[in-house]
């Protein structure tokens, strides 16, 4: 009986945790449509990526809620969720350091993401979108000193730390 009862307290632990992190994505997600739609702040190619990168972690964290795994499911789904936090990390810091490069240093400004997946096959595009360019540099937002793409680095290193005490934590 006890060790039905602590199944179903860490369960429980996982579950409510997962489902914090699925909040938290949807919110970012919103925040970041509002801006778009409502304020008129449009993404450049990496603020795409990132937010590709937090619907990630939400879809995951979605379907291990729905799962709700044993201890060996919520590792897996734990590592599955930092993971995509870390691909969602570098990113950022890619951006993070574009915008902290002098004018003199930034790259020329390219095509839009979406003439770059019409024009280029889908493994020239991804290249050249990660690579940055110009429109990424610029600074269109920022809360405390610091701009979107620090922020997004932020929830992505708290949330694949969220991710991992989740599936691991006994």
């Amino acid at each position: 009986m006890k060790t039905l009862m602590r199944i179903s307290q860490e369960s429980l632990r996982f579950r409510t945790i997962i489902s914090i992190i699925l909040v938290i994505c949807i919110a970012l997600l919103a925040y970041g449509y509002w801006l778009q739609f409502v304020r008129h702040v449009e993404p450049c190619p990496l603020c795409i990526f990132q937010r590709i990168a937090f619907m990630g972690l939400a879809v995951i964290a979605l379907v291990a809620v729905v799962h709700n795994p044993l201890v060996v499911g919520r590792r897996v789904y734990a590592l599955i969720g930092a993971g995509c936090a870390v691909i969602g990390c570098g990113i950022a810091v890619r951006h993070v350091w574009l915008q902290s490069l002098p004018p003199d240093r930034v790259p020329e400004c390219g095509p839009g993401l979406d003439y770059l997946m019409r024009t280029f096959p889908l493994t020239d595009a991804l290249k050249k979108a990660f690579t940055g360019s110009g429109e990424c540099a610029t600074v269109d937002w920022s809360f405390l000193g610091l701009s979107m793409p620090a922020w997004a680095l932020i929830w992505f290193l708290l949330l694949g730390i969220a991710y991992l005490v989740a599936g691991f934590r006994r």
